[in-house]
């Protein structure tokens, strides 16, 4: 295995249970084996005489584990969302000309995430209008094409 550049990190116990659980769970052989459960409780439906507790056994087994992985699985989105943003926010920061009012957008209200889209649309339209692939346009450049059609409209 090769020597790792990043310091070794220290996650709590409850951390990398979820994290090995998660993986672990989304392996074939973890379906190949719920698959056969499943079968094997629908097999042993006749020797029961498909009763309510033979009913109430894969009932109880399936609540309690979609109940659990609910938590797991928000827990690793939650993890995988918040570092894809950071990867965002990296080359937000590091590219020339890139709007930094961007960085940390998860963060805003649902009326600005509206109004920013609002405008990209605006953008793109500009961009068609162009009729250039190569054409590109910052935000900024966009903004002040708004504010001179603006002046522009109340000076009519």
């Amino acid at each position: 295995m090769a020597a790792s550049s990043q310091p070794a990190r220290k996650a709590s116990f409850f951390g990398r249970f979820a994290e090995q659980t998660t993986k672990y769970s989304g392996t074939t052989a973890v379906f190949v084996g719920a698959v056969g459960i499943v079968l094997l409780w629908a097999v042993t439906g006749p020797a029961f005489h498909y009763s309510e507790t033979w009913q109430l056994v894969i009932n109880t087994g399936t609540t309690i584990i979609t109940f659990l992985m609910v938590f797991l699985i928000q827990r690793a989105q939650n993890k995988d969302s918040l570092v894809l943003h950071l990867k965002l926010n990296e080359l937000l920061a590091a590219t020339k000309g890139a709007s930094n009012r961007l960085i940390n957008a998860q963060d805003f209200s649902e009326e600005e995430i509206r109004l920013i889209h609002q405008f990209y649309c605006l953008l793109a339209d500009k961009a068609k209008a162009d009729n250039d692939l190569g054409e590109t346009h910052s935000v900024e450049e966009a903004e002040d094409n708004h504010h001179e059609k603006l002046a522009a409209h109340r000076n009519d």
